[in-house]
């Protein structure tokens, strides 16, 4: 028995060789082998590959032409791809309860085929039993990373003439996967895939004489060469064979060419060795060990060669990579003097209405540790060791700055009970010019300050849970935390958890409903809608507990469909119809008599607010929601814990008296939504990616619907913040857009969505520049497609992420804003 490692997959070429020496192919299973040979089958029966939840009919469907091929005398090579423990593994894990069956349903296929071979009348010694699988699985089922359980997979050879007919767990060699190639090309007599850079397995050829293994190690050695042509076309390997030419055996190479051209030479010269040609039949003593020494010197050169052209792979135009960084340099560099400008604008505009904060012009400790912080992000990026547990810089960072949020609070608490007078005067000019649903309660000085406080503990408490609940990362996931400790808990338990969590988001849903003081119509009817989704939610959970057996559960497809057409239906009525049923005027706070005269400044924010307030709650309750929908069900606390920070945040940045500027509660923010992604159990490995949600509500496998759904489920984290921001642009400090001379709907969209779009579109932007950079320096890294590779994908796919959240910002600002437009203009009309 062997063990693979999953570095590169076995070339798909050796079928188009089979195919052309007349031998007759039959496939039975993954329907990505017809895809990818549509012509070359004698026969064939495909089945889906990506639909996880199904394990049974997967597999059923290729077993039962199991009888009749084995039977059938039509047919040269018999291909069967089972599915079944892969999908086991990924909606369950490798310690699910359908693994062990499912294990004993694959033995019994294997002693079925063995038992139908050992049969054979003719030359049941010329049949070989191949038994490999692609790759292995991480605890939780996954695979695409890096570790040691996702690259180790088995290779099992039964029949033509392998020695042992009892394999020992504890006898077992390792190879690489692309050296099945070779071996099976050779023992079949026909030419090696041309680019692969596989060796020959020693054990598969028994069978041959040993003149004939020394051939297939020449042939094989010719292949690795002519890729090595290609690679160093300054080198003539003929002349590496020619002594003549003054490459001596004995010679001591310096560089990678003299020693690649140095073991060739060492093999073919013991090769073509007149002592080992002595005897014909290689019997002689002398003969066998001159043999040995040949076929050594042989797989000297064949690892080495292997070895070097596998690094060769990252080898890319430096030219067209400088030139792609150059430009995104400079878009980099564009952004952020687009937000200088707009932020001096903005300081301009708040020193006109003596802001005390933006009077001053010194840097806070807060601004610094922001600026400091990204620094150190973009220096951690260099280091594999950083980019595998990533989740430890964002902790550090989200807690550390939440820490200084908290100093800043209790120092302005402690001025301000030295000023009470000033401190009522300021909150009567806030209340009447910039109304907020968050401060719209009356609360007394204590109160106040109390509520100020307690939002920052609730972020740094939720923030140290989550981290304590995956803990692992990559290089530490055997680390115990909560998730792990609940996973040998009852099931009951977890689902519990899972209830709770639903029924707290319709909670908070409900009160959140309660802030805008109104009876409407719409609003009660948004607040049913959300109830029924979340009982639909817990009705899932339900079913899903109830049928843990059955992983394709109608009823659960059923429930989850529902869902998915309410809260649809509930989210686009919402955004449609609010920014038309929403008051212009603010029964709370009318304007003052002085600005009576001007028209124009008659027209309250406070509609455009109660509009996009509602908006964003709808979005981000929906959306906790989906992802209680989605989310394994080990992550519903965590999810939970992620958006009571979101809550409490935009809780503390909408007091009357900002203690930070805009663009420091916007980094801040952010930096919840990628603590969130990590505390959910994402990490920079592929392996980290859950599958199963993405078939959630599916019942066929859709391209489209599932890779949506996997992103959703993937990136749940910051896009829930990203719907979180707009209930932070309806709640946060406006009140100089209330002077005369600003009241414009531009100035308006500018105050609400500028640095809300573009500070998040700028960190994205220097993430992604920055590790372009790191990615173009370890081309040449030991782990540059272990780490570095999958790493970047993550950031391609949060730039994807980032510009879907900033453009549903933007658009529901925008929209918003042109429907008041609209509305204020006819009022006007109307009115003279």
């Amino acid at each position: 028995m062997w063990h693979l490692t999953s570095i590169l997959k076995p070339s798909w070429m050796i079928i188009f060789s089979l195919h052309a020496i007349g031998y007759k192919l039959v496939m039975l299973g993954d329907e990505t082998w017809i895809k990818l040979f549509p012509t070359l089958f004698y026969r064939q029966d495909g089945v889906s590959s990506f639909y996880v939840k199904d394990t049974v009919e997967v597999d059923f469907n290729v077993s039962r032409h199991l009888e009749f091929e084995l039977d059938a005398k039509d047919w040269d090579a018999l291909i069967l791809h089972y599915l079944g423990l892969d999908h086991v593994g990924h909606t369950g894990g490798r310690r699910s309860v359908l693994m062990t069956k499912k294990l004993k349903e694959m033995d019994d296929v294997i002693r079925r085929i063995h038992t139908a071979s050992m049969s054979l009348q003719d030359s049941p010694d010329r049949t070989l039993l191949v038994v490999v699988s692609d790759h292995g699985m991480t605890e939780g089922g996954n695979h695409g990373g890096s570790s040691y359980e996702e690259t180790d997979s088995l290779a099992l050879f039964i029949g033509h003439s392998v020695e042992s007919s009892y394999c020992s767990p504890y006898d077992q060699k390792e190879a690489l996967q692309v050296d099945l190639a070779p071996t099976l090309a050779l023992l079949f007599g026909i030419p090696i895939p041309k680019n692969n850079i596989g060796i020959l397995l020693p054990e598969l050829v028994n069978s041959l004489t040993d003149d004939q293994k020394l051939r297939s190690l020449e042939l094989n050695s010719w292949q690795i060469v002519r890729l090595l042509q290609e690679q160093l076309p300054a080198i003539c390997f003929e002349h590496c064979i020619n002594p003549n030419d003054g490459w001596g055996i004995g010679m001591l190479p310096e560089s990678t060419e003299e020693k690649l051209c140095h073991l060739l030479s060492k093999a073919y010269a013991s090769h073509q060795s007149p002592r080992l040609h002595r005897d014909s039949d290689f019997k002689s003593v002398e003969a066998v060990g001159h043999f040995g020494t040949a076929v050594d010197a042989y797989y000297g050169f064949l690892r080495y060669a292997s070895e070097w052209l596998s690094h060769r792979a990252t080898d890319k135009p430096l030219y067209l990579l400088v030139s792609a960084i150059s430009l995104m340099i400079v878009s980099c560099f564009s952004l952020a003097g687009i937000i200088s400008c707009l932020f001096r604008g903005n300081s301009s505009s708040q020193v006109e209405q003596h802001s005390e904060l933006h009077l001053d012009k010194h840097w806070h400790l807060d601004e610094v540790f922001v600026l400091m912080g990204m620094l150190l992000y973009v220096i951690s990026l260099g280091s594999s060791s950083f980019v595998e547990e990533e989740q430890y810089t964002w902790h550090f960072l989200t807690s550390s700055l939440y820490l200084i949020f908290l100093f800043k609070t209790v120092q302005s608490m402690l001025k301000e009970s030295n000023s009470t007078v000033l401190r009522k005067s300021e909150a009567k000019i806030f209340h009447r010019n910039n109304y907020s649903f968050l401060t719209s309660y009356k609360f007394g000085p204590g109160q106040r300050d109390g509520y100020k406080l307690y939002t920052v503990l609730v972020v740094l408490v939720s923030g140290r849970i989550i981290r304590a609940w995956h803990q692992g990362g990559v290089n530490w996931v055997h680390i115990l935390d909560i998730s792990k400790i609940l996973a040998q808990a009852d099931p009951y338990i977890i689902k519990c958890l899972q209830i709770i969590s639903v029924l707290v988001v319709v909670v908070l849903y409900a009160v959140s409903l309660m802030l805008l003081r109104t009876r409407k119509v719409h609003v009660i009817g948004l607040w049913f809608s959300h109830l029924f989704c979340g009982l639909l939610v817990v009705l899932h959970i339900w079913e899903s507990q109830l049928n843990t057996s059955v992983l394709i559960n109608h009823s659960t497809t059923s429930i989850a469909q529902i869902f998915y057409a309410i809260a649809s239906m509930s989210i686009v009525l919402t955004i449609l119809v609010s920014p038309w049923v929403s008051p212009i005027h603010s029964e709370e706070a009318e304007p003052t008599s002085s600005s009576s005269s001007n028209p124009e400044k008659t027209v309250h924010l406070h509609g455009i607010n109660y509009s996009v307030f509602l908006t964003g709650i709808t979005y981000t309750m929906f959306w906790c929601l989906l992802q209680l929908l989605l989310q394994q069900a080990i992550n519903a606390i965590p999810l939970l814990l992620i958006l009571l920070q979101i809550i409490s945040s935009v809780i503390h940045f909408s007091r009357e008296k900002p203690l930070h500027r805009q663009w420091v509660q916007v980094v801040a923010m952010q930096l919840l939504g990628l603590t969130g992604h990590f505390g959910l159990g994402n990490t920079n490995s592929l392996a980290s990616i859950d599958v199963a949600g993405a078939f959630v509500g599916i019942s066929s496998y859709s391209t489209v619907l599932s890779g949506l759904l996997m992103f959703i489920s993937t990136y749940g984290s910051p896009l829930l913040l990203y719907l979180g921001m707009v209930v932070y642009i309806s709640v946060k400090d406006n009140d100089d857009i209330s002077a005369p001379q600003l009241f414009k709907w531009s100035s308006i969209l500018n105050k609400m969505i500028a640095l809300p779009c573009l500070v998040p579109l700028l960190i994205n932007s220097i993430a992604l520049t920055s590790y372009t950079i790191v990615l173009l320096l370890m081309r040449n890294h030991l782990f540059v497609w272990s780490v570095f590779s999958p790493k970047y994908l993550y950031v391609c796919a949060a730039t994807v992420c980032t510009y879907a959240g900033v453009l549903i910002i933007a658009m529901t600002a925008v929209y918003t804003c042109a429907v008041f437009s609209f509305r204020t203009r006819s009022y006007r009309n109307k009115s003279m």
